[in-house]
């Protein structure tokens, strides 16, 4: 009579040891600590302002010009950012900014009064990113690709719409908003949206469906795919919702600028890239959060804001800027081999 055979001690689930985390809550623990990391950049930033120009970089208006320029490219940066956590990636943002913001100040356009200018601004954006939606998901383009030929074509077609001239808004509901008789409890309107499509993107990546598929996608796409994902949809959706933050990023940047140009939006992409990589988001996609990329567009307005402020040279910034990049990538990886 055969002995029933008894399974491999090895085969019982393991109980997390005392001193070893769960890996959901390591996966905290990182977020976390990463998100106290840019504060206290962002704090050692606004500290280094208040001593070298305590007169000017505290004062209030300049606060407010920061958060205002900072509004701009984060909207951007937070479309940015859904498009890399699926894997992705836009290099036309700052295009789609300069072809949605001329577009929207035409003659014609701004016939149509405030409404007009709003709608055609979205309407660019959200038919820019289709193309690229469509393009990447349904031709089976790369994104890099795709991208960089909508950069290109919206450039060109920005140009031509121009002819390099600069288009002035006439439409005085357009320009009331940059007035500080609008600002709401001393809070700019440009910062007020801002703040809306922060929360908005916050709430549909970590507490929606869509948020969900679209880090599953980045992690791994044939496994989303076999989990019923449509991924083709989905990268469709992704490209939909940058476009639509480049339009409404346009709309403000009208707002600011009282006009438009067709070299708005330049190095959005890179800024926006960036901003999004130093926040946590990762190139590879599959992980990312909206906190970490907006922090990111603070750190980098704050610093271009000190060196203005100081007189020093561009190209500094710009070294500075760099060197920030390739120091928060080397921490990503570093983290993502501990892991």
């Amino acid at each position: 009579m055969t002995q029933p055979v008894s399974p491999p001690r090895d085969s019982a689930p393991k109980a997390p040891s005392a001193g070893e985390k769960p890996a959901w809550r390591a996966v905290l623990f990182r977020a976390d600590v990463r998100t106290l990391s840019l504060l206290g950049v962002l704090a050692a930033l606004i500290l280094i302002g208040g001593i070298t120009k305590p007169d000017q970089f505290l004062d209030t208006r300049n606060l407010q010009l920061v958060l205002t320029q900072a509004s701009v490219i984060g909207v951007v940066t937070v479309g940015m950012t859904f498009v890399i956590i699926s894997g992705g990636i836009d290099l036309s943002v700052g295009a789609i900014v300069a072809l949605a913001s001329v577009w929207a100040t035409t003659v014609a356009t701004q016939e149509f009064g405030f409404a007009g200018i709003l709608f055609t601004a979205v309407l660019v954006g959200l038919g820019c990113g289709l193309v690229n939606g469509v393009l990447i998901a349904y031709g089976g383009m790369v994104p890099f690709i795709a991208t960089l030929a909508m950069l290109a074509s919206a450039r060109g077609l920005a140009l031509q719409i121009t002819d390099g001239r600069t288009q002035i808004v006439t439409v005085d509901g357009v320009l009331d908003l940059g007035e500080r008789d609008s600002y709401v409890l001393g809070i700019p309107p440009l910062v007020l949206v801002f703040a809306a499509v922060t929360v908005v993107g916050w709430l549909v990546l970590n507490r929606t469906t869509f948020g969900r598929r679209s880090v599953a996608v980045g992690g791994n796409a044939e496994a989303a795919r076999l989990a019923g994902i449509d991924v083709r949809r989905q990268r469709l959706y992704l490209y939909l919702l940058s476009g639509l933050c480049c339009g409404i990023a346009a709309f403000l940047l009208i707002v600011l600028a009282g006009s438009g140009q067709n070299t708005n939006g330049n190095l959005y992409e890179l800024d926006a890239i960036a901003a999004a990589i130093i926040g946590g988001t990762l190139l590879t996609g599959g992980r990312g959060t909206i906190v970490g990329s907006v922090l990111g567009v603070l750190i980098f307005t704050t610093i271009t804001n000190i060196f203005a402020l100081n007189n020093l040279q561009s190209d500094v910034q710009q070294i500075a800027k760099g060197a920030i990049i390739v120091a928060a990538v080397l921490v990503q990886r570093r983290t993502a081999s501990t892991t």
